[in-house]
């Protein structure tokens, strides 16, 4: 993959721009990566869905569950599809609304100071070897670039409110994938 970042735009990945970002506070460095999952409508992958939502376009009559979505205003820094392809939605410079009313380590607002990467995909199903595939030189570009210290799940940021990316996610090729004795330990949820 090419790492290469231009005013945090990564090079290598479709570039969908959202509207739906703000300026993160002055000062505050990247130390936390934010995965999660999605499918629109639930459990269907391959559509324009998602994208729609992320950039506000989503037709909110095309599907029943969608009218539970009128004026949501979300987005993420990247999107993992089914077949490993990579877009990414708002500059890693800028705060992007991906985990909402969030906690990591006692801090509130894990926007201000992490990075959201949705896969396409739900807490019911095993994510496709494509996507893994995608994410592990995605998050060794991140770490290149930004002083990562955790990597977790929506659902270790907001307990009790999210559930994703779920219980298939593979946190353990993750942690032996991106932990080494060279690079800056990184703290990930606790291991079965």
């Amino acid at each position: 993959m090419d790492v290469k970042f231009q005013e945090g735009w990564l090079s290598s990945a479709q570039r969908i721009a959202s509207p739906n970002f703000d300026a993160r506070p002055a000062g505050e460095a990247v130390s936390l990566i934010v995965l999660h999952s999605i499918s629109l409508p639930p459990e269907a992958f391959g559509g324009p869905y998602v994208a729609a939502l992320f950039t506000n376009t989503l037709d909110c009559s095309a599907h029943p569950y969608f009218a539970q979505l009128i004026d949501t205003r979300v987005s993420t820094h990247f999107f993992i599809r089914r077949d490993g392809g990579l877009i990414q939605f708002v500059s890693t410079a800028d705060r992007a609304w991906h985990a909402g009313k969030s906690r990591w380590q006692g801090r509130e607002n894990c926007n201000d100071f992490s990075i959201g990467i949705e896969l396409e995909g739900s807490e019911r199903q095993a994510f496709a070897a494509a996507q893994y595939a995608a994410l592990w030189p995605l998050l060794a570009a991140l770490r290149a670039h930004y002083p990562v210290r955790a990597i977790v799940g929506h659902e270790h940021v907001a307990p009790g409110r999210k559930t994703d990316p779920g219980p298939h996610f593979d946190w353990i090729a993750l942690a032996k994938r991106l932990s080494s004795p060279d690079k800056t330990p990184i703290t990930f949820p606790s291991l079965p």
